[in-house]
């Protein structure tokens, strides 16, 4: 029997890449790309479905005879701490429902995004190992901590194939960020293409762990193809691609644009990224699943301005 994919929040940054890759690898009639909301561009065909609601949930996967889901519906780290309350519920009810419908139905293999939310102040900074102390300081980070015990959970309990990486932040060209901490560096390749002046959100020396999209997605599908025998921890792997803070993707921008300025103004996600790691020790997913990051800070910013500058216009070629 074909693979059958259901990704959830198919519109968000990951979603939008990972339904590319999927569609790419099992067939555009075996993955189904589902939101809340369809795109004004809806090229992934996605349909409407609201994972809160458990019983539409089961009848598409019972109809559909799904066989993996991809649970990327959630708020994210800094809009988050605007409604920690409705964050809790969605990212954590939403969860629990993808979590019984594969038990009930049957589903072989779930993914499921963790984060480097899921560490606080009590975790090593430079590097933070796959064992340190979980003690987040955002509710996302509470979230997602919450999230990956019940993984394990449903894992030793009734045998579900659940698989988790700790992502860093993501940076791609493919759409804009949904509201993390680590956006900044996202939007600044955004202001250097369009020669604007980009004020960040977080001070100069703020390092934190980044991995390019194209590292994420192989990453997710890496492991999720990886043999059962090989997935030794199953609350969520760290992962890791490049750290750098923003002084330092400030200036391997002005390499290429000379004129490129940048200011600096703190906001309240300034201490959210003070209490996460700085540097992500993966290498326990190095040694499970044969991991491997390919991007580093200069390979990734020679390709997000390559392809912004076609995207925004600013180019003619296509890549």
């Amino acid at each position: 029997m074909a693979e059958r994919i259901l990704i959830t929040g198919a519109n968000g940054q990951l979603g939008t890449v990972l339904a590319d890759a999927l569609i790419e690898k099992y067939g555009w009639e075996n993955v189904f790309a589902t939101d809340i909301r369809i795109p004004e561009i809806n090229r992934h065909a996605i349909s409407i479905l609201d994972v809160l609601d458990s019983q539409k949930l089961e009848e598409f996967v019972f109809d559909k005879q799904i066989t993996q889901i991809y649970h990327l519906a959630a708020i994210l780290s800094a809009k988050g701490e605007q409604e920690p309350l409705k964050t809790w519920d969605i990212n954590m009810q939403a969860w629990l429902n993808v979590l019984e419908t594969s038990r009930k139905l049957n589903v072989r293999k779930v993914f499921y995004p963790s984060s480097i939310a899921v560490f606080g102040d009590s975790a090593p900074k430079n590097p933070c190992t796959q064992t340190a102390q979980t003690e987040p300081t955002t509710v996302y980070g509470i979230s997602k901590v919450a999230g990956e015990n019940w993984a394990q959970y449903y894992h030793k309990r009734y045998g579900l194939d659940v698989r988790s990486l700790r992502y860093p932040g993501v940076i791609s060209y493919q759409s804009l960020p949904g509201g993390g901490t680590t956006d900044y560096a996202v939007e600044i390749y955004h202001a250097a293409v369009k020669g604007q002046v980009f004020e960040c959100f977080l001070e100069e020396n703020t390092t934190l762990p980044m991995i390019y999209i194209d590292d994420a997605i192989r990453a997710t599908l890496e492991l999720m193809d990886a043999p059962t025998e090989y997935i030794k921890i199953r609350t969520s792997y760290n992962l890791a691609g490049v750290s750098f803070d923003p002084s330092e993707i400030y200036e391997r921008i002005k390499a290429i644009y000379p004129e490129f300025q940048i200011t600096f103004k703190p906001d309240f996600r300034q201490k959210i990224a003070e209490s996460w790691p700085q540097v992500m020790d993966d290498s326990t997913a190095k040694a499970d699943w044969n991991w491997m990051p390919e991007y580093d800070l200069n390979k990734m910013t020679s390709v997000m301005i390559e392809h912004l500058k076609v995207m925004l216009g600013k180019e003619k070629s296509v890549i």
